[in-house]
């Protein structure tokens, strides 16, 4: 089956048919560099997103991946990584392998077409040019037939007339003859160029088109084969990053597999443990003798107003005294709002408003108020302010719980020691090098190193005396020094209140009641604690229990650091009383809680929730 014999009068259409597959080639190279340009992108893509999510260095963030479950996820992003490259792989073969040996195949299979249809022109050129010939001898022989029956016949009219002259009887028999002789040679030139035609016509259709068309036909069986063979290593190339691929994919699980919880819950531990021990239980207070009652040492007592009353501590306490207050009860008093709250936007009554400013406090509040009273009344210590209010961490940790300040304190003294082996390596460089410039002068002068060698071991002295000094505060808190004694007798209240030991002399807070707070230093002797008894207690923050609901009576819009933004109508959770201050604090949800003028809403105490006054 050969298109040279089947197809030998279908030279415009395999023309077409030809440029119709070359289109084709061309159309799908196309299809494989848009696949090229995919891959490129959502390797890319993937990178990115492998990027946004890498944790940044030395950050908080970057603290986190010791838990397993952290390392997993970081293990599952340099995974994707990896197959985001396996793309980029494909990009790459295909390109080098399809896109570009494809293109180059294009443009020797559009030359090898030119040329073989310019042979394929170039012989019906010469086959009608033979036409043209036999056409042209065909006419003449015929022309020449006729004129040589016309002077026939006018030669035998010239001898039948008598009236004619013998020469001119001769003149038309010579003409006759002659034109008998023209005839004669055009029908042997006729004859000799119809064989020659024949001859190239049997050439053109069975042996010059045949050829031709023939390999124009193996042209186009090559394309449709390299096309199949592009088809299918357009497949293999996908194969071969298959087992690379599904390597990241176990990678990935065998990331997940190494998730260990037991592991992850003791990180949280080390990182978290406070070190304090739980408060102990609270001695009975008696209230018939306020002049002579003795206070436990896990109990505190107000004393403004009360003179000179005494604060014993007991010598059976186990812990720090924190039975009621919580981090977020006392956040919300270092965030309440600082200034009064506004009045209603509307005239109304003061029957109107169900809970309008309070009268003065009864003289007998629940233990629990009292004790929150005491904590806005009494100095907190100058480094809880100043982590609270962004000022600068104290050089000793001190602001940290025991085990987060030894952490501290030892991470601090390993840096040190590393610093100071640094520093004594450069000593030892420089010392070599000063003794090879002793025994060879021509390579330098040991006097120019002195100086350096002199600020290196300046630089080791420093960060000794700076190691000593945080090995001390270490030593301090794992108890080897006397200094620790010390505290933990303060901390079991073997020590009386008419003697207390030295405080820093720091500027101390207060709160005052509308929420603002003034810095002084604290003149009474007193019920004075150590600050450092309440430093870091607030590990473990939960929520307070709402003591009943409230409906908002004006839209009210918290823009003051502490407030919640309200609108008329809306119902939410009352979690904290007015305290005589104007403000109400209030939640919507676990995340949205915060003070509103007490004005502005109408509250509705639940009698039986914990917490909750009964106004008389």
């Amino acid at each position: 089956m050969s298109w040279g014999t089947e197809l030998w009068d279908q030279f415009d259409n395999l023309e077409k048919h030809t440029q119709w597959g070359i289109d084709i080639l061309e159309k799908y190279i196309k299809f494989v560099k848009e696949r090229t340009e995919i891959e490129l992108s959502y390797a890319k893509q993937l990178r990115n997103l492998s990027k946004k999510y890498q944790p940044k260095k030395n950050s908080k963030e970057e603290e986190e991946y010791r838990y397993t479950a952290c390392k997993a996820f970081l293990s599952t992003l340099n995974e994707m990584n990896d197959y985001a490259g396996q793309h980029e792989v494909i990009s790459e073969n295909m390109t080098s392998q399809i896109t570009v040996e494809l293109a180059r195949y294009v443009q020797e299979l559009k030359q090898e077409r030119k040329s073989h249809f310019h042979d394929g022109r170039k012989a019906q050129q010469h086959i009608e040019t033979c036409w043209k010939q036999l056409e042209s001898s065909k006419r003449r022989f015929e022309r020449d037939c006729k004129e040589a029956d016309r002077a026939q016949q006018y030669f035998e009219k010239m001898d039948a007339d008598i009236n004619v002259t013998k020469a001119d009887v001769e003149k038309a028999r010579q003409q006759a003859q002659m034109r008998h002789q023209m005839a004669e040679d055009s029908k042997a030139d006729y004859s000799s160029i119809l064989q020659k035609f024949n001859h190239e016509q049997h050439e053109y259709y069975h042996t010059h088109i045949p050829n031709i068309f023939q390999k124009i036909q193996e042209m186009e069986e090559r394309r449709i084969v390299r096309i199949g063979e592009s088809v299918k290593t357009y497949a293999e190339l996908d194969r071969q990053v298959i087992p690379i691929i599904g390597k990241c994919l176990d990678g990935m699980v065998k990331a997940a597999e190494s998730i260990d919880p037991k592991n992850d819950s003791q990180l949280a531990i080390e990182a978290y443990k406070s070190g304090f021990e739980p408060p102990g239980d609270i001695e009975f207070e008696d209230y018939t003798q306020p002049m002579k009652r003795a206070v436990s040492d896990n109990s505190l007592s107000n004393s403004r107003g009360e003179g000179k009353s005494e604060l014993k501590f007991g010598g059976k306490s186990k812990g720090k005294l924190w039975p009621f207050i919580k981090k977020n009860k006392l956040m919300s008093l270092l965030t309440s709002p600082h200034q009064p709250p506004p009045p209603p936007p509307a005239s109304a009554s003061p029957s109107a408003v169900p809970n309008g400013p309070q009268s003065p406090k009864q003289q007998k509040e629940p233990l629990s108020h009292r004790f929150n009273e005491f904590m806005t009344s009494k100095p907190k210590i100058h480094c809880f302010r100043s982590l609270k209010r962004g000022g600068a961490t104290p050089e000793d940790f001190s602001n940290l719980p025991p085990e987060q300040r030894r952490k501290k304190l030892q991470q601090k003294v390993d840096e040190l020691n590393k610093e100071i082996q640094k520093e004594m390596d450069q000593r030892d460089a420089i010392t070599k090098m000063k003794d090879v410039y002793l025994k060879n002068p021509q390579m330098g002068d040991p006097a120019s190193l002195d100086h350096k060698l002199a600020e290196v071991s300046q630089n080791i002295e420093k960060l000794r005396l700076e190691a000593q000094k945080f090995e001390a505060w270490l030593a301090e808190v794992e108890g080897r020094l006397p200094a620790r004694s010390e505290q933990a007798r303060r901390q079991s209240g073997m020590y009386d209140v008419q003697n207390p030991p030295a405080v820093n002399n720091c500027a101390q807070d207060r709160e005052s009641p509308d929420g603002s707070y003034t810095e002084e230093r604290s003149q009474e002797s007193e019920g004075k604690v150590l600050a450092a008894d309440f430093d870091d207690e607030f590990d473990d923050e939960e929520s307070l229990p709402a003591i009943g609901t409230c409906k908002a009576l004006y839209t009210f819009e918290g823009q003051n650091e502490g407030t919640i933004s309200v609108v008329e109508g809306e119902t939410l959770y009352v979690i904290e009383e007015d305290k005589g201050d104007g403000w109400t604090r209030i939640r919507r949800n676990e995340d949205e809680e915060g003070y509103v003028p007490t004005s502005y809403v109408e509250v509705y105490l639940d009698k039986n929730a914990k917490g909750a006054k009964t106004y008389i």
